[in-house]
């Protein structure tokens, strides 16, 4: 089976975001082995503190078999087709697995950055890190029906 890998720092506590997450991730599992890894929101007032040891718990949990692709605005956009299949491409590699990261409310510190093999943006506007997770999910729910030629996606 597939794997997906998911590196996310912070539980969503607001029940509609878990409710969102939980049905997409249900929905992909019907298809890939997904493991997720939260990461403790990082202590401290500072924001670069707070992103620092995020980031060093990041790392930490990185493995050699992860494709390490990190969610930021300045990353690469691409349709949802485009994601597809470029996620079967992923899959293609048969020693890594994608590991999609996305950091808390300051982002992901610039050594997760610099350890990314692929940065992925989910567009040009800035999303909270709760939305930018479940719209990760749906978007690859979506590429997994676009894949698998289940009707989903209207394009």
């Amino acid at each position: 089976m597939l794997r997906i890998h998911y590196i996310f720092v912070g539980k969503l506590k607001t029940p509609f975001w878990r409710s969102a997450a939980d049905h997409y991730d249900n929905r992909i599992k019907r298809w890939y082995k997904c493991r997720e890894t939260i990461i403790r929101d990082g202590a401290g007032k500072d924001p670069s503190e707070k992103i620092a040891r995020e980031g060093r718990a990041i790392l930490s949990k990185i493995t050699p078999g992860d494709l390490v692709i990190c969610l930021d605005e300045h990353g690469r956009t691409m349709t949802s087709t485009g994601l597809a299949h470029t996620l079967q491409t992923w899959f293609e590699h048969p020693a890594k697995a994608p590991c999609f990261v996305i950091g808390g409310a300051y982002g992901l510190d610039q050594q997760v950055l610099d350890r990314a093999d692929i940065l992925l943006s989910l567009g040009p506007m800035t999303l909270p890190h709760e939305l930018a997770r479940v719209t990760l999910l749906e978007q690859l729910y979506r590429a997994g029906t676009i894949l698998k030629k289940i009707p989903y996606h209207h394009a």
